[in-house]
């Protein structure tokens, strides 16, 4: 596990063969970029692709996270793919279509081969019903993975389903993915939201998730970066909130008191944890964005 506290309330796919949006993408307020080279890329565009992320990685993107998905091992890219971004400025390499523990640490391994650095992350996209049962071994398959990313479009086809509303094709995906990602202390990622005109429904997807318990959302257009900031991001009242349990919870510490009550409602340490984790998370914003 490496660092599962920086903010990645927004984690924007780009294009690795559109050397538009990758220059765009220096300006976008997102917290991480994944910038792909699997599912956005036509195969003839797979070879440029790399090129245009590697130098876009050299003249970097400011304090946003920078991610590449690589094209899976069992692709005709997949090893060129890992091999010229082992040492590059990558922060994670995203690993499509993970369904075993065994795939995570094939990369691990061949990274450590190429004498990859510490740092270099691995994140496992899961977006197939195989991965949903096999969740509890790729969630512990490795130290170097750090996050689970919803890969829901695939699920969908998958399951023979309709994308919904209400989402109830995927929750029990989503629940048990949180889980395991809780479980053994990695980021998750929700999945994107297709309807690039539907603000409304974009806007509930993401507080829905939110709610649900993942760190953030996977999106497919700049315009959806700033509802899965706010959504995501702790309003001033919440850390107003945060601020006022942790310091009842200290007073009544002092007073040689268990638990604190405020403004009717019982604080308990567990309260506090979370309050820390609110207030942590608001640090992490204004820290990372600078």
């Amino acid at each position: 596990m490496i660092n599962t506290s920086r903010p990645r309330r927004s984690v924007l796919y780009m294009p690795g063969a559109n050397l538009r949006a990758l220059e765009k993408a220096k300006s976008l307020p997102a917290d991480s970029l994944i910038l792909d080279l699997e599912d956005a890329v036509a195969p003839d565009a797979k070879a440029k692709a790399r090129e245009n992320i590697r130098a876009a990685l050299e003249s970097g993107f400011g304090y946003r996270e920078a991610v590449v998905r690589i094209n899976g091992l069992n692709t005709l890219w997949g090893i060129d793919d890992l091999k010229a971004f082992a040492n590059s400025k990558a922060d994670a390499l995203v690993l499509p279509k993970v369904e075993s523990a065994a795939q995570i640490q094939e990369v691990a391994a061949i990274l450590k081969q190429l004498n990859a650095p510490e740092h270099l992350s691995i994140w496992a996209m899961i977006e197939t019903p195989m991965a949903i049962f096999k969740l509890p071994e790729i969630a512990g398959s490795n130290p170097l993975l750090e996050a689970l990313v919803l890969g829901t479009s695939d699920l969908v086809k998958d399951l023979h389903a309709r994308h919904t509303f209400s989402r109830s094709e995927t929750q029990t995906a989503l629940s048990l993915s949180i889980l395991a990602a809780r479980a053994h202390g990695l980021c998750v990622l929700d999945g994107v939201h297709l309807s690039l005109g539907d603000e409304e429904g974009l806007k509930q997807s993401c507080i829905q998730g939110r709610d649900m318990g993942f760190d953030g959302k996977t999106l497919i257009h700049p315009s959806q970066i700033v509802f899965a900031n706010e959504a995501f991001g702790p309003s001033e009242q919440d850390v107003a909130e945060a601020q006022e349990k942790v310091s009842a919870y200290d007073a009544a510490i002092k007073s040689g008191a268990g638990i604190a009550v405020l403004n009717g409602k019982l604080i308990e340490e567990l309260h506090v944890q979370d309050a820390k984790r609110i207030l942590a998370l608001a640090y992490a914003i204004e820290s990372f964005s600078k």
